[in-house]
């Protein structure tokens, strides 16, 4: 077996691990805000098997000290990227801060529909593909693409709207965070990701996969601290 084979193989086993309604999240415990939180370090989680500085993530350990890339620094990587890559049709829609890394998120310019979403590390400025639903349930842009788990082709449209996803989210939110609330959807290629609300403010995120209606928490992220979005 070739090696790539092998390290694609060993994705697919430790990710199916967390493909079910909640084993994206840690149990709430109790943050300095009194607010409960989700923390990382579990399998998804930074420090973890996944997470960046775990056994396949990128830039070595991970570290809680040092000089952090700021917000300017990670606008430029993401415009680094976009024109290496190439792709007229691809754009930035915003890029989100939180303690353990920064959230990208891509669009197509030509259909609206939201491609695919990265992370970067906040101490190396190292780029890659965020985990979950971005990696299995993205049908274009994700690792499966239609290859496993019977996901539909893209020529089969999503048998959950957004309202539907909404409702989702929110019954999901009922049951970890209370006063949460879910904000607008934001279409991908099989799923939605919706921010997550609490008194006003981003406090986490989630998704919705488009054919099932399940509810994966988006764990790996930490506290959010700041956002840029992208016209």
């Amino acid at each position: 077996m070739k090696r790539s084979h092998f390290i694609a193989l060993l994705w697919v086993a430790m990710l199916l691990g967390a493909l079910v309604w909640s084993t994206g999240c840690q149990p709430p415990q109790t943050a300095p805000t009194g607010y409960p939180y989700y923390s990382p370090g579990g399998m998804m989680g930074p420090g973890g098997m996944m997470g960046p500085g775990g056994m396949m993530g990128p830039g070595g350990p991970y570290r809680s000290g040092g000089q952090r890339v700021s917000m300017d620094q990670a606008s430029q990587i993401v415009a680094d990227y976009l024109r290496d890559r190439g792709d007229p049709d691809l754009e930035v829609e915003e890029i989100m801060e939180f303690s353990y890394n920064f959230y990208v998120d891509f669009a197509e310019k030509s259909t609206g529909v939201h491609a695919f979403e990265v992370l970067i590390d906040p101490y190396t400025g190292d780029m890659y593909p965020e985990p979950g639903p971005n990696m299995m349930w993205n049908t274009k842009y994700g690792m499966m693409s239609g290859m496993m788990w019977g996901v539909p082709s893209l020529s089969s449209p999503m048998t959950v709207n957004e309202q539907q996803a909404t409702k989702y989210a929110q019954d999901f939110i009922n049951g970890y965070l209370p006063g949460g609330k879910a904000d607008e959807p934001e279409r991908f290629y099989g799923y939605y990701t919706l921010h997550i609300l609490k008194d006003g403010q981003i406090y986490g995120m989630l998704s919705v996969n488009g054919y099932t209606g399940q509810v994966w928490y988006h764990s790996w992220h930490g506290q959010f601290l700041s956002m840029k979005r992208f016209e």
